[in-house]
C-alpha cells in the first residue's frame, strides 16, 4: 500500500500533495471555492432543464447502486454521483473495514487518530467508486438513549466541533466529499420523522450549531437536513436553518458555501416550499412512505415560474461546486464498483474491490486500543500473574494461570442482519444505516484464547448469558472476564431489536449484563469486566470488592479482540477518556427521550444549554465516572499553569484571544499517554454553565520522569457567548476561570483572565 497514516498526515500539513502508488490517492490540493464554483457555472450554462433536474433529484430507491445517486450528464463528463453510508465503514458491501464508531473516536480526545480515521474512511470509499461520504454524524448526545449517538461524538459541542474538523479534513484530503449531517436538532429516533425540536436561538448557536462552525471551517462539502421539524417547520424545507439568510447561509450564519441534500424520504410538501427554502438535491428521489418524492414535481414548478431558473441554477451549481473543488472531474476518481441492490456481492455490477489494507486494520486496531476507558484497577502486585494472588491489570505478559471469558459480547457477532439489527455476540458497532457487514471481527474470544494458550495458559469460557454456567466457568479461576453490553440503532422503518426502537428504553445493560457480573463476582475474587456500549449504562456494580478492573470498551469496531488483549496485557497504556458521563439514574440527565404521544410531539428542549455534565454540575449530581474520566497503568503531575493574552486584538472569531500553557510530568514507572483538558469557566451572570470544555491534547507516549509544556489555544469565539439581541459573539466582561486537569471532576491547576 502506499504512504503510512501518520507520514501522510503530515504532509498533508505542510501542504504537499503525495502520490501513492495505483489504487491508493494521496493528498489532493483542492481548488478554491471561487474557482469550483467558476467552474460549476460554466457546467451549469451548458445543461438542458432536464439534466439540471437529474442532478438535484435522486435516481430513486431501487435504481440507486448506492445508497443514493444523481443522474450523470454523460455529455458533459458528468458521472452519477455515489452518495453512501456510514460514517464509521461503507454500508451494504463486503472487503472493507470496519472502523470504530465515532463515539470511540471521540473517546480517544486525540485529533491525531481522528483525522487519521477520516484519511482512511477517505481512502476506503474513494475506492469503492463513492463521490460522497455521508459522515460525520454531529448530532449532540442530548439524552444517553438516543439510538444514534454512538455515530456521533457525544453531548459536548467543542468536542464534537474538534471531531467533526478532523474527520473532514481527513475524509476530504483524498479527495471524498464528506456530508456533515443530520441538520439540526436530530436527538432522538421515536418520532423522529415528525417531531418538532423547539429550540431557543442561543441554545442553538452555542450547543447544536457549534460543531458545524468548525465543518464548515474544514470546507465540509454538503449538509444533510434532518427529518425532524425545527421550531415547527419541517428541517428540510425550513428556511431559518438552510436558506439563503439562515444558520447556513447569510450574513449571521456559519458561512456554508457546499449543498445542502435531504435525508432519505425528509422531504414534504411541495417542490416549491423546499426548492425556495434551501433545499439543492433530494435523496434518494421518490416517495418511500416517510416521505420524499416531492421534486418529481420540481421540473413543473420551474416551467411554471414557481421556481426561478436561476435558483435552480444555484443548486445544481451548489452540487457541482464540492465535486470540483475536491478534483473528482480530473479522470482519477474510480468509478463506482459496488451495488446495493445486491448486497452478497452477486451481479454484474459488483466488482468486489478489495479497499481493506494493513494499515486500516492496524489503526482501526490502534483507535480500538486508544478509545477503550479504564474505568476502575484495583491492582496490586503490580496486576494479574505478577505474583501469586496479584489481581487486576495490566496481566503479566507470560501468564500461565487460569482464565473464564463469559458473555455472550465475548464471541463472534451473528453477520447478516439486516442493518445489523440484532446483538448476538461481540457489540462492535450499532444498527441501522451507520452500520456495516462484520465480515472481519476478530472477537474477544479469539484473541484471549490466543495470548492465553501462546503462553501456556488455561482459557474456560461459558459464551452464554446464562448466569449459572458464568459462575461455574468463573470459580476457581485465578481470572475471570466477563463481558457484557448495551446497543441501539436506527429507527428506520419502526424497526425493533430485542425490544428496543432505535432508541434504548433504559441504561441497563442487556441480557441481564448486571446480574450476570455480580454473580460472577461473588465467586472470583478477581472479576475483570468488559463493557461494550453505544453509550452509558447503569453500573451500580463497579463498586463490588471483586471487580478489580472495568474496561469501557464503547462500540470499537472490527479489531475488538486485538485491541482488548492490547489493554489489557499492556501493550497499549489505557488512554481513553469518556466522552460523556456516566450515572447512576436516568434523571440525572436531562431531555428526556419522549416515547409515548398522540401523533408527533413538539418537545421543547428547556435545559437549554444544560446537558450531561453541564446539567450534572448545575443540579449538584456526583456521576459515578464523570466526563473526560480515564485512568492509566502510571501516573501525571501538573504544574506551572501561566495565561497569556495574544499581542494582538483578534478579528475575527477564529483569531487568538490567549494561550494557556501548563506542564505534565509522568509521574509514574511506565510510559503513558496523558489526555489534559481544558475547562473555561465564564464570567458570573452570563448565563452560561458552571464550566465548559475549551481544550484537549494527546500527550503520547511521555517516558516515566519525563515532562512536556503543553500549550491550548483559546480563540474569540471560545470566550464568547451568542447575544440574541445584537445577533453576534460577544465575549462577556468580567472574570473568567481556566481549569486544566485529567476530567471534568480532577481539575489539577487554575487560572483566570
Amino acid at each position: 500500500m502506499g504512504l503510512s497514516i501518520s507520514i501522510r498526515l503530515s504532509l498533508l500539513l505542510a501542504f504537499i500533495v503525495v502520490l501513492d502508488p495505483p489504487g491508493v490517492q494521496g493528498a489532493i490540493t483542492p481548488r478554491s471555492w471561487s474557482e469550483s464554483y467558476a467552474l460549476a457555472n460554466a457546467t451549469v450554462s451548458q445543461m438542458t432543464l432536464d439534466e439540471k433536474i437529474g442532478m438535484v433529484s435522486g435516481v430513486g430507491t431501487f435504481n440507486s447502486r448506492c445508497a443514493g445517486n444523481t443522474n450523470a450528464v454523460s455529455r458533459l463528463g458528468i458521472p452519477s454521483l455515489c452518495f453512501n453510508d456510514g460514517p464509521a465503514g461503507i454500508r451494504q458491501t463486503h472487503n472493507v473495514t470496519g472502523f470504530p464508531t465515532g463515539i470511540n473516536a471521540a473517546s480517544t480526545f486525540s485529533k491525531r487518530l481522528m483525522t487519521a480515521r477520516g484519511v482512511a474512511l477517505g481512502e476506503e470509499f474513494r475506492g469503492k467508486g463513492i463521490h460522497v461520504y455521508l459522515g460525520p454524524s454531529l448530532d449532540i448526545s442530548r439524552n444517553p438513549k438516543a439510538g444514534r449517538n454512538w455515530e456521533a461524538f457525544g453531548p459536548d459541542p467543542y468536542l464534537t466541533g474538534e471531531a467533526a474538523y478532523a474527520t473532514i479534513i481527513g475524509v476530504q484530503s483524498v479527495g471524498v466529499q464528506a456530508c456533515a449531517k443530520h441538520f439540526l436538532a436530530n436527538n432522538q429516533e421515536h418520532w423522529r420523522y415528525g417531531l418538532s425540536a423547539d429550540i431557543d436561538d442561543r441554545t442553538t448557536r452555542e450547543l447544536y450549531l457549534y460543531g458545524y462552525y468548525r465543518a464548515v471551517e474544514a470546507d465540509v462539502s454538503t449538509v444533510m437536513c434532518a427529518y425532524n421539524r425545527v421550531n415547527q417547520t419541517s428541517a428540510c424545507h425550513n428556511s431559518a436553518i438552510i436558506g439563503s439568510n439562515s444558520y447556513l447561509r447569510g450574513p449571521n450564519s456559519i458561512g456554508f458555501q457546499g449543498a445542502t441534500i435531504s435525508d432519505w424520504g425528509a422531504t414534504h410538501d411541495s417542490a416549491q416550499e423546499n426548492a425556495i427554502a434551501g433545499l439543492d438535491m433530494e435523496q434518494p428521489g421518490d416517495y418511500i412512505v416517510i416521505g420524499g418524492g416531492v421534486y418529481k414535481g420540481l421540473k413543473a414548478a420551474v416551467n411554471s415560474g414557481a421556481v426561478s431558473v436561476a435558483r435552480l441554477n444555484e443548486m445544481v451549481a451548489r452540487v457541482l461546486a464540492p465535486y470540483y473543488r475536491l478534483r473528482q472531474d480530473d479522470g482519477t476518481f474510480p468509478a463506482t464498483n459496488f451495488d446495493i441492490q445486491h448486497m452478497d456481492g452477486t451481479g454484474s455490477l459488483n466488482l468486489n474491490v478489495n479497499v481493506r489494507t494493513d494499515e486500516h486494520t492496524r489503526l482501526a486496531r490502534e483507535i480500538a486500543a486508544k478509545s477503550a476507558v479504564l474505568l476502575k484497577n484495583a491492582v496490586t502486585s503490580g496486576g494479574t500473574g505478577n505474583s501469586s494472588g496479584a489481581k487486576g491489570l495490566p496481566i503479566k505478559n507470560g501468564f500461565k494461570g487460569s482464565m473464564a471469558v463469559i458473555g455472550q459480547d465475548a464471541k463472534m457477532p451473528k453477520n447478516g442482519c439486516y442493518l445489523n439489527e440484532c446483538n448476538e455476540g461481540v457489540m462492535v458497532v450499532g444498527w441501522g444505516s451507520g452500520s456495516y457487514f462484520l465480515d472481519w471481527v476478530v472477537p474477544p474470544i479469539d484473541s484471549l484464547t490466543a495470548q492465553m494458550t501462546n503462553a501456556g495458559g488455561s482459557i474456560t469460557s461459558s459464551l452464554s448469558s446464562d448466569i449459572n454456567a458464568g459462575v461455574a466457568a468463573a470459580r476457581g479461576k485465578d481470572v475471570a472476564v466477563v463481558f457484557v453490553n448495551a446497543m441501539s440503532g436506527e429507527l428506520g422503518f419502526y424497526d425493533v431489536v430485542v425490544g428496543n426502537m432505535g432508541d434504548r428504553n433504559d441504561l441497563d445493560l442487556w441480557w441481564k449484563g448486571g446480574s450476570l457480573v455480580e454473580a460472577v463476582a461473588a465467586v472470583n475474587s478477581n472479576t475483570i469486566v468488559v463493557v461494550h456500549s453505544v453509550g452509558p449504562v447503569s453500573m451500580s456494580w463497579s463498586s463490588h470488592p471483586n471487580v478489580t478492573a472495568i474496561i469501557y470498551a464503547g462500540a470499537p469496531g472490527e479489531q475488538a479482540g486485538p485491541s482488548l488483549v492490547d489493554v489489557m496485557w499492556g501493550a497499549v497504556n489505557p488512554s481513553g477518556r469518556l466522552p460523556f458521563s456516566i450515572a447512576d439514574a436516568e434523571s440525572s440527565y436531562p431531555g428526556a427521550i419522549v416515547y409515548n404521544s398522540l401523533g408527533f410531539p413538539t418537545i421543547e428542549y428547556t435545559e437549554k444549554l444544560l446537558v450531561d455534565y453541564r446539567y450534572m454540575d448545575a443540579q449538584n449530581i456526583n456521576p459515578r465516572f464523570p466526563f473526560g474520566f480515564g485512568l492509566s497503568y502510571t501516573t501525571f503531575t501538573y504544574s506551572t499553569l501561566t495565561i497569556t493574552l495574544a499581542s494582538t486584538t483578534p478579528t475575527s472569531l477564529t483569531g487568538l484571544a490567549y494561550t494557556v500553557s501548563f506542564t505534565v510530568r509522568n509521574s509514574g514507572s511506565v510510559v503513558g499517554t496523558e489526555i489534559p483538558q481544558l475547562y473555561l469557566g465564564f464570567p458570573s451572570g452570563s448565563g452560561e454553565p458552571k464550566m465548559v470544555l475549551r481544550g484537549f491534547d494527546e500527550i503520547l507516549d511521555l517516558q516515566p520522569g519525563a515532562s512536556k509544556t503543553v500549550s491550548m489555544a483559546l480563540n474569540l469565539r471560545e470566550i464568547s457567548i451568542w447575544d440574541v439581541v445584537q445577533q453576534k459573539w460577544v465575549k462577556p466582561s468580567g472574570m473568567f476561570t481556566v481549569s486544566v486537569g485529567a476530567s471534568i471532576k480532577d481539575i489539577r491547576s487554575t487560572g483566570t483572565f
